[in-house]
């Protein structure tokens, strides 16, 4: 697929790895609808992108809410006249261990409501996305197609995130699954595992464990948006990769 011939939904859009990846597409001339609740980042977004070869048009989208989604797509591909590439990019952090305990030994357990809210975001909100966007892109025999997820390196698990690292490794599993599913249809299913980024996800990420994550990376340093946008360019551009999860991890294992 041709970089001018995409016509993208990205969610997560007005910051970091996403806001990069709807930048990016606009510059090479396609047409992308970014979706975020951060309304104030989705007009900053489209500002930045005026002048650009593309467009970008900002929606308000709660990826979690199952109805907002059916409707936010529907609209996305009003606003693009179709829709051929859908990129799974929100998500948020809420770390804690299963358990803790102080001085007294007293136990605290993780919280329900943490472990859910990181599900639905993470899992659920692809999950529903993916659904819409291919039965819209099926029912009008929109070919080629791509679906694009942002997972983590974290998927193998990691030290206080068990709610997120299940999160990205069920995003990992439904890449495989849908890509095999819809690859008949036209449908390419890829996904990205980043490894530490520099986005404002970080915030939720105390310096002193940054600084003991990037002493694991062999390249010691964080990666940049762009850098994970040139995976998104490899996988758009290459019409046989499916199926499959690029690692972008400064030759970091976690």
């Amino acid at each position: 697929m041709k970089l001018e011939d995409v016509h993208a939904i990205v969610t997560g859009a007005a910051s970091g790895i996403g806001r990069c990846i709807a930048i990016e597409l606009a510059r090479a001339g396609a047409l992308v609808v970014g979706g975020d609740i951060d309304l104030d980042g989705l007009k900053e977004l489209e500002r930045e992108s005026a002048g650009l070869s593309g467009k970008i048009f900002g929606i308000k989208l709660d990826v979690a809410n199952e109805l907002i989604v059916k409707n936010s797509v529907e609209e996305a591909f009003s606003k693009l006249g179709y829709a051929n590439v859908l990129v799974n990019n929100a998500g948020i952090l809420r770390d804690g261990l299963l358990i803790t305990r102080d001085e007294e030994g007293w136990s605290r357990k993780l919280p329900t409501a943490q472990w859910k809210k990181v599900m639905d975001v993470n899992l659920f909100g692809p999950f529903f996305m993916a659904r819409e966007f291919a039965a819209i892109v099926t029912e009008q025999n929109i070919a080629p197609g791509l679906i694009v997820n942002i997972s983590s390196i974290t998927r193998s698990g990691n030290p206080g995130q068990s709610n997120y690292s299940a999160s990205k490794a069920g995003l990992d599993a439904l890449t495989r699954t849908w890509g095999l599913e819809l690859a008949p249809s036209g449908l390419r299913v890829a996904g990205i595992a980043p490894g530490l980024t520099e986005t404002p996800i970080l915030n939720y990420v105390s310096p002193e464990a940054q600084a003991e994550i990037i002493a694991k990376i062999p390249l010691g340093r964080m990666a940049k948006p762009y850098e994970i946008w040139l995976a998104m360019r490899f996988i758009i551009e290459c019409d046989y990769f499916t199926a499959s999860t690029i690692e972008v991890n400064g030759g970091a294992m976690f």
